[in-house]
């Protein structure tokens, strides 16, 4: 069995943190710097991480590549296989003029202004993409969405990226918060409950924050009460339903909130426009019944799709021949010296997993707006070149995660973090942070890092449920920079190559809002330790 070092470097904890850092800089690097296009990035990622992770960490080269297998694996499936299968709804919607009437429904309904628009489907109808089905599906979708309201294509997926924060720690209808408690031992339902006194601040300020980055102050100061309505109902039911209403619909409930009141609150709310901010084409409002079969047409992939996940996970289909698959020279093959224990490697196969009740919702979608054969053909034909290099992203960049995590590179950085002491809370966001850069989900974020978070906690004597809470709720501000979102968010539009300029515009927000949440975890703990629940 081979045994992780945590100091391999001379027995020196800075210095081995700094090489275990040399992974994640050189993504970055290439990312941010040079900009290259993520599937580069993450293999120069890869490669410094197996060199490293060989020659120093002394894990068994055979290992090394068995790790990197098991991540592209997990990332093909049931990541890839989720974004795929919302990538061909998204092109049936598009073939079948679904997604067109969607657009001019938005332009219809809405006031006419961009700020407005970018509340609208950005956050309150990416929420709910999020919440529904999660991996890089908002991203893909809404940032079309808006490429075709007139926004550039960079900037409707950056901003898309930003907003894409508030919902990730419950999104997947709960996942993270699933995996955070089955891999801390701790009570999943005081989890969810402690993000839900975390994320909710977050969500209130980011459509301010999201909107001043946009505009600046001009900005905000004429459509301020649409954010607050947005934002306010956001977290408000993000608060209520991780608290007392179960933490699984969460994302679902908020972003419907959130959707409906500010609809609502459109409809009824006078503003002076500003010409500053105008949609670039607005059509005439058609005839009365032409717009509500319009209307009906445009909501429809997205109404099968909610119905049709919702009732799939809540009918437990999705566990339907399920197998737990021991990966071969990898299970319990490693001892991880941080906890204690030997490293499981087991692969959870769910042929029936989110991604094919996805797709069952675009088989239903296609017959419902009776798309032929070939024009169903055409879209899938569509969706595999998208898919080709998101897919190269993401699974090597979970393969670098696995790397990390099976070497001990992954412990190196979190026993390093977690040795500042008192500082910790601060600093506990941005494991959660690194660990959703690295993974590209909240998920995988929560496997990664969340028992380390705990680990730290018992050391330094904090509260264990609010340093774990705090991975997940850390980890959804490392979403907007994440390779693997990125690459999901250029799949629908003409900007592959350009990841790493949209990472340019994302990091210093993420690491400012990252910044933010630590000061709020800072808080909780040390000041208003009280409304930690037990």
């Amino acid at each position: 069995m081979f045994r992780q070092l945590v100091t391999p470097v001379a027995d020196n904890l800075p210095l081995s943190f700094l090489l275990a850092t040399l992974p994640i800089v050189t993504v970055l690097l290439l990312l941010g710097v040079l900009r290259r296009p993520a599937w580069q990035a993450s293999l120069a990622g890869v490669a410094v991480a197996l060199l490293l992770a060989v020659t120093i960490w002394q894990l068994p080269a055979g290992m090394a590549l068995n790790s990197i297998a098991a991540g592209a694996t997990f990332a093909a499936w049931p990541v890839m296989w989720i974004v795929l299968n919302a990538l061909l709804l998204y092109n049936v919607a598009v073939a079948s003029g679904s997604f067109a009437a969607f657009s001019d429904w938005m332009v219809q309904h809405l006031p006419n202004d961009r700020r407005v628009a970018l509340i609208v489907i950005g956050f309150s109808f990416g929420c709910l993409l999020e919440g529904v089905a999660g991996f890089g599906t908002p991203i893909a979708i809404t940032s079309a969405l808006l490429i075709t309201l007139g926004f550039p294509a960079v900037e409707a997926i950056v901003f898309t990226l930003m907003f894409n924060t508030a919902p990730v720690a419950f999104g997947a209808l709960g996942s993270p918060i699933i995996t955070l408690g089955a891999v801390t031992q701790l009570h999943d339902v005081a989890l969810g409950a402690m993000v839900g006194r975390q994320l909710p601040i977050i969500a209130l300020l980011l459509p301010f924050y999201v909107i001043a980055v946009y505009g600046g102050v001009r900005a905000i100061r004429g459509v301020w009460p649409v954010l607050l309505v947005a934002g306010g109902s956001f977290a408000s039911m993000q608060f209520l339903s991780s608290n007392f209403l179960g933490y699984a619909l969460t994302d679902v409930l908020s972003s419907l909130a959130s959707l409906i009141c500010t609809l609502l609150f459109v409809k009824l709310w006078r503003f002076a426009p500003d010409p500053a901010f105008a949609l670039r084409a607005v059509e005439p409002s058609p005839p009365a019944p032409a717009a509500a079969t319009n209307g009906l047409k445009g909501w429809l992939p997205w109404i099968v799709l909610s119905v049709t996940v919702i009732l799939w996970v809540h009918l437990k289909v999705n566990a339907i021949g399920e197998q737990k698959l021991e990966w071969p020279g990898l299970h319990n093959a490693i001892f991880i010296t941080t906890y204690g224990k030997s490293y499981a490697a087991i692969w959870s196969f769910q042929p029936l997993a989110t991604g094919t009740a996805i797709l069952v919702a675009t088989i239903i979608t296609a017959l419902l707006v009776r798309l032929s054969a070939a024009q169903l053909a055409a879209a899938a034909k569509r969706t595999l070149r998208q898919i080709r290099l998101p897919l190269a992203t993401t699974m090597t960049i979970v393969g670098l995660a696995y790397l990390m995590n099976y070497s001990g590179m992954a412990y190196t950085l979190g026993v390093g973090v977690a040795s500042v002491g008192p500082l910790f809370p601060l600093l506990s966001a941005f494991l959660g942070w690194l660990a959703v850069f690295l993974s590209g989900s909240d998920t995988s974020g929560n496997a990664l890092f969340g028992n380390l978070q705990v680990v730290a906690a018992r050391q330094l004597d904090l509260n264990p449920v609010l340093m774990a809470a705090t991975n997940a709720s850390g980890g959804v501000l490392g979403k907007m920079i994440s390779p693997q979102n990125i690459a999901t968010g250029t799949s629908t539009t003409d900007c592959r190559g350009q990841e790493g300029a949209i990472l340019a515009r994302t990091f210093k927000h993420s690491v400012f809002l990252t910044l933010v949440l630590g000061v709020i975890v800072m808080v909780q703990q040390h000041l208003l330790p009280w409304m930690i629940p037990s």
